[in-house]
Protein backbone atom coordinates (compact mmCIF):
# COMPACT_ATOMS: atom_id res chain seq x y z
CA UNK A 1 0.00 0.00 0.00
CA UNK A 2 2.83 2.36 0.85
CA UNK A 3 4.60 1.44 -2.39
CA UNK A 4 1.53 2.38 -4.39
CA UNK A 5 1.32 5.71 -2.57
CA UNK A 6 4.98 6.47 -3.30
CA UNK A 7 4.58 5.54 -6.97
CA UNK A 8 1.49 7.75 -7.37
CA UNK A 9 3.20 10.61 -5.55
CA UNK A 10 6.23 10.27 -7.82
CA UNK A 11 4.07 10.20 -10.99
CA UNK A 12 2.09 13.25 -9.90
CA UNK A 13 5.27 15.16 -9.06
CA UNK A 14 6.72 14.33 -12.49
CA UNK A 15 3.52 15.55 -14.15
CA UNK A 16 3.59 18.84 -12.22
CA UNK A 17 7.27 19.40 -13.04
CA UNK A 18 6.64 18.66 -16.73
CA UNK A 19 3.75 21.10 -16.76
CA UNK A 20 5.84 23.84 -15.18
CA UNK A 21 8.70 23.25 -17.61
CA UNK A 22 6.55 23.09 -20.74
CA UNK A 23 4.07 25.81 -19.80
CA UNK A 24 3.88 28.56 -22.40
CA UNK A 25 2.91 31.94 -21.02
CA UNK A 26 0.72 33.76 -23.51
CA UNK A 27 0.41 37.48 -22.81
CA UNK A 28 -2.16 38.11 -25.51
CA UNK A 29 -4.86 40.44 -24.13
CA UNK A 30 -7.59 38.79 -26.19
CA UNK A 31 -6.92 35.45 -24.58
CA UNK A 32 -6.83 36.92 -21.08
CA UNK A 33 -10.06 38.92 -21.42
CA UNK A 34 -13.48 37.50 -20.72
CA UNK A 35 -15.40 36.04 -23.64
CA UNK A 36 -18.12 38.49 -24.66
CA UNK A 37 -19.96 36.41 -27.30
CA UNK A 38 -17.62 37.56 -30.03
CA UNK A 39 -17.91 41.28 -29.24
CA UNK A 40 -15.01 43.46 -28.26
CA UNK A 41 -15.44 44.88 -24.77
CA UNK A 42 -16.17 48.58 -25.15
CA UNK A 43 -15.03 49.64 -21.73
CA UNK A 44 -13.26 48.30 -18.70
CA UNK A 45 -16.27 48.91 -16.45
CA UNK A 46 -18.60 46.10 -15.66
CA UNK A 47 -22.11 46.60 -16.90
CA UNK A 48 -24.69 46.72 -14.12
CA UNK A 49 -27.29 44.01 -14.08
CA UNK A 50 -30.89 44.27 -13.07
CA UNK A 51 -31.47 43.69 -9.38
CA UNK A 52 -35.03 42.58 -10.13
CA UNK A 53 -33.69 39.88 -12.43
CA UNK A 54 -31.24 38.73 -9.73
CA UNK A 55 -34.03 38.49 -7.14
CA UNK A 56 -36.20 36.61 -9.62
CA UNK A 57 -33.41 34.11 -10.28
CA UNK A 58 -32.83 33.59 -6.55
CA UNK A 59 -36.56 33.04 -6.01
CA UNK A 60 -36.63 30.57 -8.89
CA UNK A 61 -33.77 28.61 -7.33
CA UNK A 62 -35.43 28.58 -3.91
CA UNK A 63 -38.79 27.40 -5.25
CA UNK A 64 -37.09 24.91 -7.57
CA UNK A 65 -35.29 23.32 -4.61
CA UNK A 66 -38.53 23.23 -2.65
CA UNK A 67 -40.31 21.51 -5.52
CA UNK A 68 -37.48 18.99 -5.83
CA UNK A 69 -37.90 18.28 -2.11
CA UNK A 70 -41.62 17.85 -2.65
CA UNK A 71 -41.32 14.84 -4.99
CA UNK A 72 -39.79 12.42 -2.44
CA UNK A 73 -42.35 13.51 0.15
CA UNK A 74 -45.18 12.70 -2.26
CA UNK A 75 -43.70 9.29 -3.11
CA UNK A 76 -43.26 8.47 0.59
CA UNK A 77 -46.82 9.64 1.29
CA UNK A 78 -48.25 7.22 -1.27
CA UNK A 79 -46.37 4.35 0.39
CA UNK A 80 -46.99 5.32 4.01
CA UNK A 81 -50.41 6.84 4.49
CA UNK A 82 -49.87 8.01 8.04
CA UNK A 83 -51.50 11.10 9.45
CA UNK A 84 -48.12 12.61 10.34
CA UNK A 85 -46.94 12.39 6.72
CA UNK A 86 -50.12 14.01 5.43
CA UNK A 87 -49.89 16.84 7.95
CA UNK A 88 -46.20 17.44 7.19
CA UNK A 89 -46.94 17.54 3.45
CA UNK A 90 -49.79 19.98 4.05
CA UNK A 91 -47.59 22.24 6.23
CA UNK A 92 -44.83 22.15 3.60
CA UNK A 93 -47.27 23.18 0.87
CA UNK A 94 -48.74 25.94 3.05
CA UNK A 95 -45.26 27.35 3.73
CA UNK A 96 -44.52 27.20 0.00
CA UNK A 97 -47.75 29.01 -0.89
CA UNK A 98 -47.34 31.63 1.84
CA UNK A 99 -43.84 32.38 0.55
CA UNK A 100 -45.14 32.62 -3.01
CA UNK A 101 -47.94 35.02 -2.05
CA UNK A 102 -45.55 37.10 0.06
CA UNK A 103 -43.16 37.53 -2.86
CA UNK A 104 -46.09 38.31 -5.14
CA UNK A 105 -47.32 41.05 -2.76
CA UNK A 106 -43.79 42.45 -2.46
CA UNK A 107 -43.64 42.70 -6.25
CA UNK A 108 -40.55 40.55 -6.66
CA UNK A 109 -42.26 38.24 -9.14
CA UNK A 110 -43.68 41.01 -11.32
CA UNK A 111 -41.29 41.35 -14.22
CA UNK A 112 -42.96 44.44 -15.61
CA UNK A 113 -44.43 46.74 -13.01
CA UNK A 114 -46.74 49.66 -13.67
CA UNK A 115 -45.47 52.90 -12.14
Amino acid sequence: MLNLFIIMLFISMIMVIMYLMLFYMNNNMEKQSAFECGFEPLSEMRTPFSLRFFILVILFLIFDIEISLLFPIISITTIMLSLFMKISLFIFLVILLVGLFHEWNEGAIDWMSVF
